[in-house]
């Protein structure tokens, strides 16, 4: 069993923003791989699909981004699984729009979503870091991340987003490396293999 953490915050003044890039990548594994009703669980709202003949359960967490790691380690301890069984897809200001990178543990970049699932669960889970640029100077950054992303910027947003789900089964297989290049041809193919921020 996998569990798929998206980050964001919930509510619908929320649904657009950078910072929520997360959410809609699950979003998307649940639309490409028919999971089943988001409902009520884990203080967040989960789901559960089977991908490449793996159950994966999908998160996304109602505690907003400060407090996502209650939510995490709620799950965590109803399935009894291993910090290694756990992946969460989020915003990266430090990778160019459009681009994806995974990790496994290490530091946390300021992401407080991350530090707070890194606070009260450990360190040593994967990470899909999907980019979404940087406004330029650190005092810039609360601002940038809770604007919605730019109507110009929403075809990429869709593609990426898109990418991971139609290539979730190789990160939930393990194979991190398959992943990262596949959704990497897959928005070269599409013509984003440089793009600008917007806003």
């Amino acid at each position: 069993m996998r569990l798929f953490v998206g980050l964001g915050n919930p509510g619908g003044a929320y649904s657009g923003n950078r910072h929520n890039i997360g959410f809609m990548a699950l979003d998307a594994i649940a639309r490409v791989h028919v999971a089943h009703p988001w409902r009520r669980r884990f203080q967040g709202q989960g789901s559960e699909a089977v991908i490449a003949g793996e159950k994966v359960v999908l998160l996304k967490p109602d505690t907003f981004m400060n407090d996502s790691g209650r939510a995490v380690g709620e799950a965590l301890r109803f399935f009894k699984l291993d910090l290694s069984d756990v992946t969460v897809f989020h915003d990266e200001l430090d990778l160019a729009p459009g681009k994806l990178r995974v990790k496994r543990g290490g530091g946390n970049a300021g992401h407080n979503g991350l530090r707070s699932i890194t606070a009260l669960c450990g360190n040593e889970y994967r990470r899909v870091r999907m980019g979404i640029g940087h406004p330029g100077h650190k005092d810039l950054v609360h601002g940038y991340v809770l604007r919605d992303f730019a109507k110009a910027e929403q075809p990429w947003v869709d593609d990426l987003c898109r990418a991971v789900a139609d290539d979730a089964a190789l990160i939930a297989g393990g194979d991190d490396t398959g992943f990262q290049n596949r959704v990497h041809l897959a928005m070269e193919a599409r013509g984003w293999g440089d793009v600008k921020r917007v806003g």
